[in-house]
């Protein structure tokens, strides 16, 4: 009998993987101040992209606990950062408003911080997020201030975050309603009962996320 050879052939298709990076500018609420450091909502929000389908490097952060606008920008200009990035996001101003900065101020600096983050998101406005500024007032941590002018600055400052986002096309994005709802409540609150627990930065992350998916 004669032996018959049966040659089996595999044809594998390779996908080029297409890598994206995005960068997060801002001060406490983005590196996550008394969270794990995966559990921040730039982390999280690289994480949901990830299981999107979509292959993003761990996300870069440039932000620090107590930064200001005018910091901020001192630190973008001292840092060695990628010529340019697929999405960029900004939340700043709590630590002007914080320290009585006024708001003409704030806008000045905000907006030149948009147009560095348009600049980094390859001169794409599209791809810049500008988030909402948080309202520390309704949290445990504020027992004693007047939170109704705190709410009453926060609201000041989130106006120019509104505009200043439109004015140079980039997306604004408010997470500062939600934000309100929960933020006195223990679930939501890192220990220092002031900043952000990881599941309200889930929220953030998972509304961020759906936003950059229409981009993509």
């Amino acid at each position: 009998m004669q032996r018959c050879t049966i040659v089996y052939t595999f044809v594998i298709n390779y996908v080029e993987m297409i890598n994206y990076s995005y960068l997060a500018l801002g001060d406490s609420y983005s590196i996550g101040e008394q969270v794990a450091f995966a559990e921040n909502f730039p982390n999280q929000t690289v994480q949901l992209l990830r299981r999107s389908g979509f292959a993003y490097y761990a996300a870069e952060i440039i932000a620090k606990t107590g930064w200001t606008t005018d910091e901020l920008i001192d630190a973008i200009e001292n840092t060695v950062l990628l010529e340019n990035y697929d999405m960029v996001s900004l939340l700043i101003g709590v630590n002007n408003q914080y320290r009585g900065r006024t708001v003409v101020e704030f806008e000045n600096e905000l907006e030149k911080l948009i147009q560095k983050a348009i600049q980094l998101a390859g001169n794409k406005p599209d791809h810049v997020f500008v988030l909402s500024i948080p309202d520390w007032g309704v949290t445990p941590f504020a027992d004693g201030k007047d939170r109704i002018l705190v709410a009453t600055d926060i609201d000041a400052y989130n106006a120019v975050c509104n505009s200043s986002a439109k004015k140079f096309e980039t997306n604004f994005m408010e997470i500062t309603v939600s934000q309100r709802a929960d933020g006195n409540k223990n679930e939501f609150l890192a220990l220092d009962g002031l900043h952000p627990s990881a599941l309200e930065y889930a929220k953030w992350a998972s509304k961020l996320v759906d936003e950059i998916l229409k981009k993509m």
